[in-house]
């Protein structure tokens, strides 16, 4: 679709000259999430992507955890009153004999691109329903994930520089999966940081790629719950952040094992959790 961004006039002072010009904004639209035909969920978002978002959004509730699981996604039609098509309602079809979670029928949640989905209150929520033990799927690799802090240094000013259409609207958030070794492996837009990660996790459950166990996920603004829920719902053994994390954040990465950095900028982070995962160098002796 094209509506990721959208034009508008603004009247521009720049040393005391004022002049009017148009501008490009980044588009805010909402999407309603239906599951199997009910409605689940309504979330602001930048339009783009929008399958692959709701069936992320739909693993970090612990309804899909395989593409098998998943039958088909659908825009419903006839969203407006005259039948016309908004694109802006999807309905999730899962497979037969998918186990729906009774807490997904039970709640019919608004979301606002900046604060994500807070209906997970618990950390024992999270590590009930997760499909995969970080520590237990990454023992299964040989050998297991170890970063370099070199490596992680350099990956915020990769995410920037692929970030498109913020270079446009300097108004998106960005969500990027690098491999362990670097590579950039997908990225994704939008005005909700938690929106750009259900895309990205959204796409690899289509392309069967669950769980996402020896990947980096870098977010472009603060490390929240949600966020940290939804790594850890892929089955992700990092998150790291160019911002803060929540106290709530962090006390999660440590009960699930999660490597939790925050404060990714230049030569310098913050290892909240999970710090075997780094090759930390102690600091020589002074003197």
């Amino acid at each position: 679709m094209g509506r990721v961004t959208e034009r508008r006039k603004v009247i521009r002072i720049r040393d005391g000259v004022v002049s009017a010009r148009p501008d490009t904004l980044v588009a805010e639209e909402p999407l309603e999430i239906r599951l199997n035909g009910k409605p689940l969920a309504i979330t602001m978002r930048t339009p783009g992507d929008d399958f692959a978002l709701a069936a992320g959004f739909l693993v970090s509730e612990g309804v899909l955890g395989a593409a098998d699981e998943l039958q088909n996604i659908v825009y419903c039609a006839g969203a407006m009153v005259d039948g016309s098509n908004t694109y802006n309602i999807v309905d999730v079809k899962t497979a037969p004999g998918v186990v729906i979670p009774d807490i997904t029928l039970e709640r019919n949640v608004y979301t606002t691109s900046s604060c994500g989905l807070c209906g997970k209150a618990s950390l024992d929520a999270v590590r009930t329903t997760t499909r995969w033990s970080i520590d237990e799927t990454e023992g299964n690799s040989t050998p297991p994930v170890r970063l370099e802090p070199e490596l992680l240094a350099s990956l915020p000013d990769r995410l920037r520089a692929a970030q498109r259409i913020f270079d446009r609207t300097g108004g998106l958030h960005a969500a990027a999966l690098f491999r362990e070794d670097g590579e950039l492996l997908d990225i994704r837009e939008d005005v909700g940081r938690h929106n750009a990660v259900d895309k990205l996790v959204g796409r690899a459950l289509q392309s069967g790629a669950l769980p996402l166990s020896r990947t980096i996920l870098l977010v472009s603004g603060r490390a929240s719950f949600e966020l940290a829920q939804k790594a850890v719902m892929a089955g992700l053994p990092v998150l790291a952040a160019v911002s803060a994390p929540s106290s709530l954040a962090v006390d999660l990465a440590a009960e699930t094992g999660l490597t939790l950095v925050g404060f990714l900028r230049g030569a310098s982070m913050n290892v909240y959790a999970g710090e075997h995962r780094i090759a930390l160098r102690a600091a020589a002796p002074q003197g």
